[in-house]
């Protein structure tokens, strides 16, 4: 897993929410994808805020890019990993 500026765990909305990994936003929106397939939420946070949902026009249209924190809820981090193949060694 890759370090960030991202806190590990963060609460949003009366929930706590453990960050899967750090990464491009384009490879973040791919494991979105395969979570949601998989039943699991998931969010981004990138310098301007939190995202949930990122069509593909606004991706295309020049959106941030950059490193964002993938976040899951807390109590589904052991289910997001097992979709993602991620072995959780920090746990």
């Amino acid at each position: 897993m890759t370090a960030a500026p991202y806190g590990d765990v963060v609460e949003r909305l009366g929930h706590r929410w453990r960050r899967v990994d750090t990464l491009p936003r384009l490879l973040a929106e791919g494991w979105r994808r395969d979570l949601a397939d998989g039943g699991v939420i998931s969010a981004l946070l990138t310098p301007a805020g939190w995202s949930v949902a990122a069509p593909v026009y606004e991706i295309i249209a020049g959106t941030y890019l950059g490193d964002v924190g993938l976040y899951v809820p807390e109590v589904q981090y052991a289910e997001a990993l097992a979709v993602l193949g991620i072995e959780d060694d920090l746990s």
